[in-house]
């Protein structure tokens, strides 16, 4: 239970969608963003970056889609939980070529139910790593209106992987049409050199979203030092939380576009 203390601030709900329920946390007032967490889980640094959603007035929503809501990150927890990911086939596509992960269709249904609580020109939602390029595919769902793919990881696996993201031709599609309809844009976060959000995967978003795309694509030497990992998590354990570093302006961008972009 330890764990769950930097949750505390937090009401926790469980919120059911065809067939699955997962436990989702909620704090703050103000439109809605979703923080779709990274792996290995729901970690605190994920939570600190929650937070400061909520601080900037908006009502921020974190479900919990594996590990254990407020575990550390350490190395063989992250290992074990992306083993269990991949393996849990029915909810997770890491293929190039599969589409989007089914759970997304979860997490549109969330945006939803969050814009008709919340109000608010719309729902923004990000997501990280392994669920990075989730909050592109989600923009089916007319209610999302501030899509930030941080570290987009998918796919991981398959023939053309580095140049796939992990959405439909059908949901690419409807991204674009929303994107000059409504105005809108995505943002793009990575670590150049990233071997697991490789630069050819940036290329086809910006072949295909056009000018709509802002990639915010930091230097390694950027990243904070003395992770014991490679570059990667922007918005989490390897931002640099210092007034005027690179990763600390690329956090506080995303925050003002969820502002800008909900109405908060």
């Amino acid at each position: 239970m330890a764990d769950r203390d930097a949750l505390a601030a937090y009401e926790r709900f469980e919120f059911t969608d065809g067939p699955w329920t997962r436990e989702v946390f909620r704090r703050g007032e103000g439109p809605a963003v979703i923080v779709i967490h990274e792996m290995p889980g729901l970690h605190p640094l994920v939570i600190r970056f929650a937070d400061r959603v909520a601080a900037a007035g908006m009502t921020v929503f974190l479900p919990s889609l594996f590990g254990q809501p407020g575990k550390p990150v350490s190395v063989p927890y992250a290992l074990g939980t992306m083993s269990a990911a991949i393996c849990i086939r029915r909810e997770f596509h890491v293929w190039a070529g599969a589409g989007s992960s089914p759970i997304v269709a979860w997490l549109r249904a969330l945006a939803r139910k969050a814009h008709a609580e919340c109000g608010g020109k719309g729902v923004g939602a990000v997501g990280m790593c392994f669920t990075g390029g989730f909050a592109l595919a989600m923009m089916t769902e007319p209610a999302v209106v501030a899509p930030v793919l941080s570290q987009p990881s998918q796919p991981i696996l398959g023939r053309g992987k580095d140049a796939a993201v992990d959405a439909t031709p059908a949901e690419i599609a409807c991204a674009k049409r929303r994107l000059d309809a409504e105005d809108l844009s995505v943002i793009g976060l990575r670590f150049k050199g990233d071997g697991f959000v490789p630069e050819e995967r940036f290329e086809t978003l910006k072949r295909e979203l056009g000018d709509r795309f802002e990639a915010i694509e930091l230097e390694a030497v950027d990243a904070l030092a003395g992770t014991g990992l490679a570059p990667h998590s922007v918005l989490t354990i390897h931002l640099d939380d210092r007034e005027g570093t690179p990763t600390k302006a690329a956090e506080q961008r995303v925050i003002s576009f969820f502002k800008q972009r909900t109405g908060a």
